[in-house]
């Protein structure tokens, strides 16, 4: 294992991209060149990738080297400055948040079984955790902030586990907690039966096992309603980990201002996909998401959420097909002037904040416990 002396990685300036279909949009050489400088230093810790789902559909993919039949591997995340990665463990009927909670809904049941979704969620642990043995020198496991800074320093890209659907947690408190004991960090409740046309009684005891754990809630996909009461209920802070904003794109999956303005409330995160049905079909309207969400939430409370890790017929927005495209928007973010502090915040600060006021909460609960 590499020590602390250890060159940390650097990131190229992302003007190649051999894979892409889409030609990538002219960008003058200085403001890749700061943006690379930039992410050298504050790499990119992004909200959501689904790579764990690809993988177990495909096992024999070799991610030290890139494919055409996928968006993410490990010299596109060094090429993309990516630094922390939260790796998704929904399955495509979790991750489609607004079709399952509508059949849900109508239905009165939860598709799939819960028995079904707990052994699904356990499987999808497992082969992240497979992922990171099979690649120790670029992946390390994260439980934390601190495991987060030290991964970067180490050279490492710190991996998290989660989110994890909150139909996985079924009506146990018990199940988040062996959840949390396998090293998950984050739970989405969209779609769960305590969190799906309102908080119940028994949500509000997940969401204070969860703050108690310094486990992190995920909103992306929720109702506009139950997201706003969960920010209101944790008293740690909240993410969305992949979304856009809805008054630019009436998306289902987009987060409505309301939602916006209760995460500022509750010192929460907007982490913005690059998703050509959600946020446009170029990287200026992404940036334009971006734009909106700092607008609302300010500086502190917006992130990015890519939303990689699927097959390539995915489409995705010229310039951001891939993981090697993040120095591309921040290069764009600096023409539309925005400081390379607040630039900072985005790709690495605001995560390192939301995942210490988690642990703080956490800390404070056990305390008030003992």
């Amino acid at each position: 294992m590499a020590d602390l002396q250890e060159e940390p990685h650097t990131v190229g300036t992302g003007t190649q991209d051999p894979v892409a279909p889409a030609p990538t949009p002219a960008r003058p050489a200085g403001a890749l060149d700061r943006a690379a400088a930039l992410l050298a230093v504050h790499p990119v810790a992004d909200g959501c990738n689904t790579l764990v789902w690809t993988l177990r559909q495909s096992p024999y993919l070799d991610i030290e080297t890139p494919d055409t039949g996928v968006d993410t591997d490990i010299p596109r995340l060094r090429s993309g400055g990516v630094g922390a990665q939260f790796w998704s463990l929904l399955v495509p009927s979790d991750a489609e948040t607004g079709a399952a909670e509508s059949s849900d809904a109508e239905t009165g049941g939860d598709a799939g079984g819960p028995d079904r979704v707990v052994s699904e969620t356990l499987e999808q642990i497992d082969a992240a955790l497979a992922l990171m043995r099979r690649y120790p020198d670029s992946l390390r496991l994260a439980l934390g902030a601190d495991d987060m800074a030290d991964a970067r320093n180490r050279g490492r890209i710190a991996s998290f586990l989660g989110p994890v659907s909150g139909r996985a947690v079924t009506d146990s408190l018990g199940a988040l907690r062996a959840f949390h004991a396998l090293g998950v960090r984050v739970v989405a409740p969209a779609g769960a039966p305590w969190a799906r046309r309102e908080l119940t009684p028994f949500g509000h005891e997940v969401v204070r096992e969860a703050n108690r754990l310094a486990v992190l809630l995920d909103l992306a996909g929720c109702a506009p309603a139950v997201a706003c009461r969960l920010a209101a209920a944790s008293k740690a802070p909240v993410v969305v980990s992949n979304t856009g904003a809805a008054s630019l794109n009436p998306h289902p999956g987009n987060v409505t201002d309301e939602v916006l303005l209760a995460l500022r409330a509750a010192s929460g995160l907007a982490m913005v996909t690059f998703d050509t049905e959600r946020t446009g079909d170029s990287l200026h309207a992404v940036a334009d998401h971006v734009d909106h969400v700092r607008a609302l939430v300010g500086p502190e409370g917006v992130g990015l959420g890519a939303g990689f890790g699927a097959a390539r017929a995915r489409p995705r927005p010229a310039g951001l097909t891939d993981a090697s495209g993040y120095p591309r928007l921040i290069a764009e973010l600096l023409e539309r002037g925005w400081s390379e502090a607040d630039l900072a915040l985005l790709t690495w600060g605001n995560a390192q904040r939301v995942l210490r006021g988690v642990e703080f909460t956490a800390r404070a609960a056990q305390h008030r416990r003992s």
